[in-house]
């Protein structure tokens, strides 16, 4: 008799998916409300990184705005990030409901070459990536334009052989690369380092990013 063995997915990182049905219209709004105000009015002053002449971000006070298409993307984003939290903690809706939700949220529109440095946000318990344009595929470049997220767990990759290589999505050595979709949202632990690859479409690609905390 062969003893079973029990696997357990130990130290995961919960990643939570929504999709915006019928997204069509709100995005193309969106896209036009963001390439209008790609101004100096509303670029991000103090950035983290070096900013790229390729790639606009704005300011953190995006969903302050009061256009309506704004404000009806963050009702989307902003339920999904507490929906996401109540499927991954041992707190009850009524619990999350005596919590006050705090955003940072901005935009970002990249064009050629545009990409983005391997970063997290550790002033954030919650993050989200939102995709009103996902931009051109280009057969020569199949890694432009990637969300890539990068492995939490130190040193994991440090030998490699046959039985390590192929572990599953799960347990994989490797990083977690998404294609985003237009009106696709993927929420992740503000922690998780993350990067936008090199970017080579004809035309541009328009996300929407928020920090969220909860107090």
């Amino acid at each position: 008799m062969v003893n079973p063995v029990k696997v357990n997915p130990l130290f995961a990182v919960p990643f939570a998916e929504a999709r915006l049905p019928s997204c069509e219209r709100l995005n193309r709004q969106l896209e036009s409300l963001f390439l209008e105000r790609e101004t100096d009015e509303f670029e991000n002053l103090t950035p983290s990184h070096i900013p790229q002449v390729e790639t606009f971000e704005s300011r953190f006070n995006l969903f302050l705005w009061p256009d309506a298409c704004v404000q009806e993307l963050r009702r989307f984003v902003l339920d999904a990030v507490a929906r996401t939290v109540i499927e991954t903690t041992t707190l009850t809706p009524e619990d999350m409901r005596r919590l006050k939700l705090h955003n940072h949220t901005w935009f970002h529109i990249s064009r050629y070459a545009g990409s983005f440095i391997a970063h997290n946000h550790p002033m954030a318990s919650w993050s989200a990536v939102y995709c009103v344009r996902a931009g051109e595929g280009v057969a020569d470049h199949p890694q432009s334009g990637l969300l890539r997220f990068l492995d939490t767990r130190q040193g994991a990759n440090a030998f490699a052989d046959p039985t390590n290589l192929p572990l599953r999505r799960t347990y994989a050595l490797k990083p977690l690369e998404i294609r985003l979709a237009e009106g696709q949202m993927v929420v992740f632990p503000s922690y998780v380092l993350h990067e936008v690859t090199p970017y080579y479409g004809p035309g541009t690609r328009i996300t929407v990013a928020t920090n969220c905390w909860f107090a």
